[in-house]
């Protein structure tokens, strides 16, 4: 028997229609997208995150030549957070990715193995985090929780 999986999913027009804190985050995505390190794929990344004590972090993706080495930019930032905030929540994710000189509208997403990482977070924290992904121009699409873009999600009550 097929069936159907529904994904919830918001669609925010652009810029303009962001709160005042989403805003912060997309130019701080869109900040330090500009400083990814990716000479092999020059597809730059930038993402920040807030936390629940109103810090924002950000980081940008890394390439390294001896692929796979590289770390995508929300996987750089989420485990440099743990490593330094290890007991504060994350509430929010920007992602803001396109290729080095496009100008693309084509929001984002985070790659399957930064929606798994999230995952360990959200399932850490006992919270769901808020994902936001879009394209330096744009359309921004926000969910309320990753696993809204990982259905059939594998965590540690498998284990």
């Amino acid at each position: 028997m097929e069936k159907e999986i529904k994904i919830n999913f918001e669609v925010i027009p652009s810029y303009d229609e962001l709160n005042d804190i989403e805003k912060t985050l997309f130019d701080k995505a869109k900040t330090i997208r500009e400083q990814a390190y990716a000479p092999y794929s020059h597809f730059f990344v930038g993402c920040a995150l807030l936390l629940e004590n109103g810090e924002i972090i950000t980081g940008s993706n890394q390439e390294n030549a001896a692929y796979p080495s590289g770390l995508c930019a929300e996987r750089t930032t989420i485990f440099w957070t743990s490593a330094n905030y290890p007991d504060v929540k994350i509430k929010k994710i920007f992602v803001i990715g396109g290729p080095e000189d496009a100008l693309s509208s084509v929001p984002i997403p985070p790659c399957g193995g930064c929606r798994q990482s999230i995952l360990e977070y959200e399932a850490k924290q006992k919270e769901k985090i808020e994902i936001y992904f879009a394209a330096p121009n744009g359309e921004i699409i926000k969910t309320k929780s990753i696993r809204d873009l990982l259905p059939f999600s594998f965590d540690g009550s498998f284990l």
